[in-house]
């Protein structure tokens, strides 16, 4: 991910790691995660990619209906503001939607 950043044009979707092919058991488990132990599991590989890339290259997303697998809708975004919850307003707002914004010319 650090040598893909160096390439100005790329950006990332963080989102996707609760599909059955990842590294993650989350939808093996008797119940289902919580938000706090998504944000857990999943922060040191998000915290990576907003290192590397910036916020403004990144975006988060949910990978639903996929996802759904491992996690409820709710559950997961909630699990994106408990990993964004140090995050300036600025890098929020570019996590959230300025991201996502300027790379999809919405308006």
């Amino acid at each position: 991910m650090v040598e893909l950043a160096r390439c100005p044009n790329v950006v990332v979707k963080l989102g996707g790691l609760g599909m059955d092919i990842g590294v993650f058991d989350h939808m093996r488990r008797p119940a289902p995660p919580t938000s706090r132990e998504i944000a857990d599991a999943w922060k040191p590989w998000i915290e990576t990619c907003i290192d590397a890339f910036g916020a403004e290259r990144c975006m988060f997303e949910s990978n639903f209906p996929v996802d759904k697998i491992s996690t409820g809708y709710a559950v997961l975004w909630n699990a994106f503001k408990l990993m964004a919850a140090g995050a300036s307003a600025a890098e929020k707002t570019a996590l959230f939607s300025g991201t996502a914004r300027r790379v999809y010319r919405l308006p």
